[in-house]
């Protein structure tokens, strides 16, 4: 499973990919407000960063804005992984876009009929949106699920990107059920990691270590 990092915080996105933890990034409109600069300024930051697809979102909702808004987005750079919203004019927009070569992401996904329109328009990454499903008390998973057999059934190529993951156990999910790719605010990436007991186990290895009176180096 690839790892995206949900943000436009360019500092968290840096520690990140040091930590070698970053396939790609996301980025929305909220984001880009959260981080307080220029779109087009922090998005060509972020893809001299990673080396992997950096989605930005148009925000046009007609067909000829959007395709507007996409001609600006795409000269950002050569990563540049173009999203768009989930609706007619977005799937025509993306149709168009996929066939010149350009990668996209459709977002704002809460259904399996959604995704499979997706997947006809060429979308390089679907994103189903798990935390909101879960929400207003649906299981997100079960979303993740029905795109996979889909997908499966039919030899799509589209990658299912499993959004708005808020917890660990969201991740393991989605990985279990066979995402192609989890994005995920830093917090929660950086938290796969902990564990009690590894945190025991090595508390108690350093105190013995300690008693020993010896250095490696």
């Amino acid at each position: 499973m690839k790892f995206f990092v949900d943000t436009a915080d360019v500092n968290e996105i840096r520690e990140l990919n040091d930590l070698g933890f970053v396939d790609g990034v996301t980025t929305n409109p909220s984001l880009i407000l959260k981080s307080g600069r220029n779109i087009l300024e922090v998005t060509k930051e972020i893809c001299d960063i990673v080396e992997g697809p950096v989605s930005s979102e148009v925000t046009a909702t007609e067909y000829d804005a959007i395709m507007k808004e996409a001609a600006v987005i795409a000269k950002i750079a050569d990563n540049i992984c173009i999203k768009l919203p989930l609706t007619l004019d977005g799937l025509k927009a993306c149709k168009n876009l996929s066939s010149d070569g350009h990668l996209t992401n459709v977002t704002l996904c809460f259904s399996a009929n959604q995704a499979l329109l997706a997947a006809r328009a060429g979308a390089t990454f679907i994103s189903p949106f798990i935390g909101r499903l879960d929400d207003i008390g649906l299981d997100g998973m079960d979303l993740i699920q029905e795109i996979r057999q889909i997908y499966d059934n039919y030899g799509f190529e589209t990658e299912i990107l499993a959004a708005s993951a808020r917890t660990v156990n969201h991740i393991k999910a989605a990985a279990l059920i066979g995402a192609d790719v989890v994005t995920a605010p830093p917090a929660t990436l950086k938290a796969l990691v902990k564990h009690p007991l590894t945190d025991k186990g090595l508390e108690t290895f350093l105190a013995d270590w300690a008693k020993t009176g010896q250095k490696i180096a």
